[in-house]
């Protein structure tokens, strides 16, 4: 078995669109994506990219991706690196794939002078919390994600401009 993780590439944007689909279908989230090739190339290799993405392939074949972007802690005053989506096609699964993309990225890391690694998981994917735990990651119980999109993203922005 022949593993190799690269980075993605402007020719990549349809497969990245692609995969991404895949995961939202997998995340039955399908309803809420709207990554089209376009948006991901102009979003990740435009001229001002907001987020970074590796390739896994099997044998020569993408079976798999990894996105994610530099964030920052405060109290380490430090980067970190933040894992937006991690996904394995299921003929994939069990062959080492998801552990090489967070390895590469753990290393690429700790290259690049992060203090800290860290991602959300949805609670009900059982599969993937033991994942994460079998390699040492926690979760952090103690925080609660909040988002603002559509309608309320816009009311609050409106209020800036008032």
């Amino acid at each position: 078995m022949t593993l190799r993780i690269r980075p993605a590439t402007p020719a990549d944007a349809t497969l990245i669109a692609t995969l991404i689909r895949e995961l939202a279908e997998y995340e039955k989230l399908l309803d809420e994506c709207h990554a089209t090739p376009e948006n991901i190339r102009q979003s990740l290799f435009g001229g001002n990219p907001h987020a970074e993405c590796v390739i896994a392939e099997l044998q020569g074949a993408p079976v798999g991706f990894a996105l994610f972007f530099h964030n920052y802690s405060t109290f380490l005053a430090k980067p970190g690196l933040y894992l937006e989506d991690l996904f394995v096609r299921p003929a994939a699964r069990g062959q080492g794939v998801g552990k090489a993309l967070l390895a590469h990225l753990a290393q690429f890391a700790l290259e690049s002078g992060c203090g800290r690694f860290e991602w959300s998981v949805l609670n009900w994917n059982a599969p993937a919390i033991a994942f994460y735990e079998s390699l040492g990651a926690k979760p952090q119980k103690e925080w609660t994600i909040y988002r603002m999109t559509g309608d309320a993203l816009t009311q609050l922005a409106d209020q800036a401009a008032a």
